[in-house]
């Protein structure tokens, strides 16, 4: 008998594939939340992008345009995350990782403790039943000095398990961070940085190398390298992927040839995963079936894919 997940895949059913488990290893709280519930609690609409943006900075420029002060301040921020937990709910999701950049203790004098307390209100009204894995994120543009300073209480507290590195990958080399993620590591957190979104295949090697990373976020450059896929499977690195963003971003021409193919076929570990779902107006359902219907995968592969977002590490 055909598995749910595939069945509904088979018929294009996206009620039926918000049913089946899934989860989001790769969501952004700023831009990951759920259109309607925003426009419900605001009256404000979040268009979703239209046509392909050329880098990083146009995203950033888009999404200001877009959220105007929705998501500004210590109100903001909370009403963001909230928004994330409820798409999560609503798309089926039942594990998620997002939380708070180390930068967002800004908004409540230097107090890690009132962040995590902010992530965690807004997960009990979003999204209670969804099982909750708190991020740590840092922004790749911040000097490593602010960072130091900004982590470090959100670290202490030892309810963060995962630490991301996010933003331009040419901001500044991998090996700045480095110093981060050994303290990170040394306090038991899972450790996952984005590269190879913008990079190349020895750009993702390297920051698996350095960071001494257990997962990647995007990492599709690493699909134009088969020693690198090939060390990335041996490793059992995982790589949390983001279809739609990638396509918008530029970084695919067509969804039939995204990477996520080759990857999964040289035996690399990925994930299926949303990434700024108000950004690209696209929920995790939308984005396994994005894939079937352009060809890349078959359904019992996006199957064993979601599973895979699934499985206790």
């Amino acid at each position: 008998m055909t598995a749910p997940f595939q069945a509904a895949l088979e018929a294009g059913d996206l009620d039926a594939l918000r049913a089946c488990p899934k989860a989001d290893l790769h969501v952004h709280a700023i831009m990951g939340g759920n259109r309607d519930f925003i426009r419900e609690q605001t009256g404000r609409d979040v268009a979703p992008l239209e046509g392909v943006l050329g880098s990083m900075a146009e995203m950033d420029a888009w999404s200001r345009d877009q959220t105007g002060e929705l998501f500004t301040g210590a109100a903001g921020r909370a009403f963001a995350v909230e928004a994330t937990f409820v798409q999560a709910r609503r798309d089926g999701v039942t594990r998620i990782e997002v939380g708070a950049d180390v930068w967002d203790t800004t908004f409540y004098d230097g107090s890690g403790a009132a962040v995590w307390a902010m992530l965690r209100d807004a997960h009990a009204r979003g999204a209670p039943e969804v099982e909750w894995i708190p991020q740590m994120g840092l922004s790749r543009h911040c000097p490593f000095k602010a960072l130091e300073y900004w982590m470090a209480p959100m670290l202490e507290l030892g309810v963060f398990k995962t630490l991301d590195l996010s933003g331009d990958e040419f901001a500044q080399p991998i090996a700045v961070f480095a110093p981060l993620y050994r303290r990170a590591k040394a306090a038991g957190v899972r450790l996952k940085a984005h590269v190879g979104e913008w990079g190349t295949a020895d750009d993702v090697w390297r920051a698996v190398e350095l960071l001494e990373l257990d997962e990647v976020q995007h990492g599709i450059a690493a699909a134009d390298s088969p020693q690198v896929m090939r060390a990335l499977a041996d490793a059992g690195i995982r790589l949390n992927i983001c279809p739609t963003s990638n396509l918008k971003l530029g970084r695919v021409a067509r969804m039939r040839d995204h990477p996520i193919r080759r990857l999964y076929d040289a035996g690399v570990r990925v994930t299926v995963n949303t990434d700024d779902v108000l950004l690209f107006g696209s929920s995790l359902s939308q984005e396994f079936l994005a894939l079937f219907q352009a060809g890349v995968m078959s359904a019992a592969e996006l199957d064993a894919v979601r599973m895979e977002g699934l499985r206790e590490r």
